[in-house]
């Protein structure tokens, strides 16, 4: 075989390892603060234990308020990200806005899905407070409760969701 032969077979080899590389490269990343648009479903691991997971399509901005390099507060755009905090920490005060809602964490596993003029809030474990945008007064939700919050002005109701629009939510976020 020549040493042209070999060198072509050579990169072929690792062109074809890159490509199977790729997927997983873009599963796992690094915490970037500002925006950031999900290709595909991705996994964000953000300092202090925080864990991003975006729906693909998912549009969302980290923000680093007080400059020690973790984010502390996400602006969704649209789509569902799955949010996982240690509990205690810096982490665990981290808070999701949307233009319907604002939800903040106490140390738990939580999604937000932000479509189709609502934003809903589901708790896997923990606990979580939700209020509208624009209020003051919100509610807090245990785990396997969820509420759904459009751009009205009336009270918050918090329900016990059923199993399948559990799933079909965490289905989206690959869990």
């Amino acid at each position: 075989m020549t040493s042209g032969t070999q060198f072509f077979r050579l990169a072929s080899v690792a062109a074809l390892a890159m490509l199977v590389a790729l997927p997983a490269a873009l599963a796992q990343a690094a915490c970037p603060i500002g925006r950031t648009v999900a290709a595909s479903r991705q996994v964000l691991q953000c300092p202090q234990g925080l864990t991003l997971t975006l729906e693909a399509g998912a549009v969302l901005t980290l923000s680093d308020n007080d400059g020690n390099g973790a984010p502390e507060r996400a602006q969704l755009e649209g789509k569902a990200i799955l949010i996982e905090s240690p509990e205690g920490g810096t982490a665990a005060a981290f808070e999701v806005v949307t233009r319907q809602a604002i939800a903040a964490v106490r140390g738990t596993r939580w999604a937000v899905d932000a479509q189709d003029g609502k934003t809903s809030v589901f708790v896997v474990r923990g606990r979580v407070d939700v209020q509208r945008s624009a209020a003051s007064a919100g509610v807090t939700l245990d785990p396997g409760e969820g509420v759904d919050v459009d751009g009205g002005t009336g009270p918050l109701e918090v329900r016990r969701w059923p199993a399948a629009r559990v799933d079909a939510l965490l289905a989206r976020l690959g869990q």
